[in-house]
């Protein structure tokens, strides 16, 4: 499969890096002399030239590639780069050949016109890309503890937790995950990454030992459960407030987003923002409205204006500004003034590790979710996310569909002979109601017709599984 992409920034140079993993053929095409030359290290092919100039689309192999992907920071050179791709491609197969187009976006006027249908009809853009509520998503479930490195949703109230093993965890370290089995009270939790320094990352298997200091990565169902997996590998579990109250610096999308998430969670929210138009808006708006909802015009490192709105009651503190640099001071002056959790949005990758080590609780990286967001579009065909483990490179994980076609249907876990570089991490299955259920991936249970399964592999196999589901 050849894939094009526009723009080599670090969303597009990510993505790259992500698919030749994958070993798929990958182009990656960028105006900007630096962004060429940073990329010249990846084993793709690198070319200096506009993505909304015909004849570089024809120097990229448009007539051979099933997927473009658009990914600037400016949305009307991607919306654009798209357009053209499309024709380029429809005229150098005579409208043989089939493109999957992909537009990063961040304008929310571009998100309504895709969200209603509107936006593929004018733009020749089949998926679009807005990474700020997938990210809202990780930060929101990541605050419920300080322990976790990261927290990635798989939809179902399904998740994947990152975290260190410490020595306490007296009942897994030196053991195999077999022993640990059967001394954990209640059953091991499903490891599907482990990451040891030195050693590559793998899917570990029932004999494979844990250690202390070893990064694992574990399917779990629940936000109730986090706190079990905490004890089981050795650090401190702390209660989370039912109706948490949260503090949020900045007005901007992300602020907003934020705000309509945790109230709709449950939660109080009160909303800091500098520039007085904004927060005019925001009064203006209908989120305004909710009772426990409140705008405060003001500066959010101003210590006089957070005494007075009492920012030492709020359980949460979370900075939603333009500038990361800024966003990491306000809520390094709110855990100074006793707001215990922190949480932050970044776009630069390299801080999400350092403010762990300021004592934030929870970060994201907004690029990361990007990265991931594109290529579960890419494999258009999968019915739920895709994700890289940060902690655990050299694994991802991945959502199939059960289908028909596939050899297995119907048969049980056990007798489905699914090759073993892989595990299965959920079985997600539709009620009586429609609604999709997550369930543990016992050995017995059967693997029905419309299921969908999460499975962990090397990223290098993804082709291979996705042969194995017909997809």
């Amino acid at each position: 499969m050849r894939i094009i992409i526009g723009g080599g920034g670090r969303v597009g140079t990510e993505l790259a890096k992500a698919l030749r993993n994958e070993d798929k053929d990958v182009v990656l095409v960028d105006n900007d002399s630096r962004a060429v030359k940073n990329a010249q290290g990846l084993d793709v092919l690198v070319l200096h030239g506009d993505i909304t100039d015909r004849k570089k689309m024809q120097e990229a192999g448009i007539e051979h590639a099933q997927v473009f992907v658009a990914a600037t920071d400016a949305d009307e050179r991607n919306l654009l780069a798209c357009a053209l791709a499309k024709h380029a491609h429809k005229v150098a197969t005579k409208g043989k050949g089939k493109l999957l187009t992909i537009c990063r976006v961040r304008d929310p006027v571009f998100m309504a016109e895709a969200k209603a249908g509107t936006l593929s009809k004018w733009t020749g853009v089949d998926k679009v890309i807005h990474p700020v509520d997938g990210a809202i998503e990780r930060l929101m479930s990541g605050l419920r503890s300080s322990s976790l490195s990261e927290v990635i949703p798989f939809q179902a109230d399904a998740f994947i937790v990152e975290l260190d093993v410490t020595a306490n965890a007296t009942g897994v370290v030196h053991r195999t995950l077999r022993e640990s089995g059967a001394k954990v009270e209640g059953g091991m939790p499903l490891i599907v990454g482990l990451k040891r320094d030195g050693e590559p990352g793998k899917v570990p298997g029932a004999d494979d030992q844990i250690l202390p200091k070893d990064r694992i990565a574990i399917a779990t169902a629940g936000e109730s459960s986090f706190n079990r997996i905490l004890r089981i590998f050795g650090h401190e579990a702390v209660d989370f407030p039912d109706k948490p109250k949260v503090a949020i610096f900045g007005a901007g999308l992300v602020g907003k987003r934020l705000a309509s998430a945790w109230l709709q969670a449950g939660g109080s929210v009160t909303l800091v923002e500098r520039d007085l138009q904004k927060a005019n808006n925001l009064a203006g708006s209908n989120i305004a409205k909710d009772r426990k909802f409140e705008i405060i015009h003001g500066d959010h490192l101003d210590k006089e204006l957070l005494s007075e709105i009492e920012i030492s009651s709020h359980h949460i503190a979370i900075a939603a500004l333009d500038n990361d640099h800024a966003s990491i001071a306000s809520v390094l002056l709110a855990s100074d003034m006793g707001v215990e959790r922190t949480g932050l949005i970044l776009s630069e990758a390299d801080l999400v590790s350092v403010v762990k080590r300021m004592g934030i609780t929870f970060a994201v990286d907004l690029k990361r979710v990007a990265v991931d967001s594109i290529i579960g579009k890419i494999h258009s065909e999968l019915p739920g996310p895709y994700a890289i483990l940060s902690s655990v490179p050299d694994v991802v994980g991945i959502s199939m569909p059960v289908t028909s076609k596939a050899k297995f249907v119907n048969k049980t876990l056990a007798k489905a002979s699914l090759p073993d570089w892989c595990k299965v991490s959920f079985i997600q299955r539709r009620n009586p109601e429609g609604d999709w259920e997550t369930l543990r991936p016992s050995p017995n249970k059967p693997l029905l017709e419309g299921d969908r399964l999460t499975i962990f592999l090397p990223p290098d196999r993804v082709e291979d599984l996705e042969r194995k589901f017909k997809v």
